[in-house]
């Protein structure tokens, strides 16, 4: 999303400050609508994709915003780093989250993750009554949200999750090649 001259505001500077920054310090309306945009908060969320890609894991990276906009929980993929299979950028992001709400529930909140979740995610959005998903990259083998199967509207479940797909999808997907075709260039151990 790119602001006009008018509305100018380096967006370079907004993604250094990551999460410190606070809606009240922007003068304008659209330096208030770039903060609240899914953009925004998919930039974070890439963010958190980095710090996994550079701790050797798949460069996954989540954020749960609530319904005033505020970041409260983050996550990136360490399933092997921490030994723990469900160690998900999305369940470590609503692990986060459920602390800082102090509820497992989250409802009104939106769950921000660089590639569409995979069938244990899609699950534990569902339990925490997230209000919404926005995801970044499809995952056209495992994606559970849209490329195989649609978890997240089914009318079984006592919750629905509304999702929004191809959020700044090339940066996820030019993330997840990146790290991948250098993994295929080690060589074997």
């Amino acid at each position: 999303m790119r602001l006009s001259q008018s509305n100018a505001v380096d967006e370079n500077e907004l993604l250094r400050q990551g999460l410190t920054l606070s809606y009240d310090r922007f003068a304008t309306l659209a330096e208030f609508t770039f903060m609240r945009s899914d953009e925004f908060y998919m930039h974070r969320a890439l963010d958190q994709a980095h710090l996994a890609a550079a701790a050797g894991e798949v460069p996954v990276g989540a954020v749960v915003v609530d319904a005033q906009g505020e970041i409260i929980g983050v996550g990136c993929n360490a399933p092997v780093a921490s030994c723990d299979p469900s160690g998900h950028a999305e369940v470590r992001a609503l692990r986060e989250a459920g602390k800082h709400q102090d509820n497992y529930r989250l409802e009104g909140c939106t769950l921000f993750v660089t590639l569409e979740p995979c069938m244990m995610c899609a699950g534990a959005m569902i339990h925490a009554r997230l209000a919404r998903l926005v995801y970044g990259a499809a995952e056209p083998r495992a994606g559970m949200v849209e490329s195989k199967a649609n978890l997240l509207a089914q009318p079984w479940f006592n919750h629905q999750v509304l999702v929004t797909g191809g959020v700044l999808a090339p940066a996820s997907q030019k993330l997840l090649k990146r790290f991948f075709a250098a993994r295929r260039e080690q060589p074997c151990e």
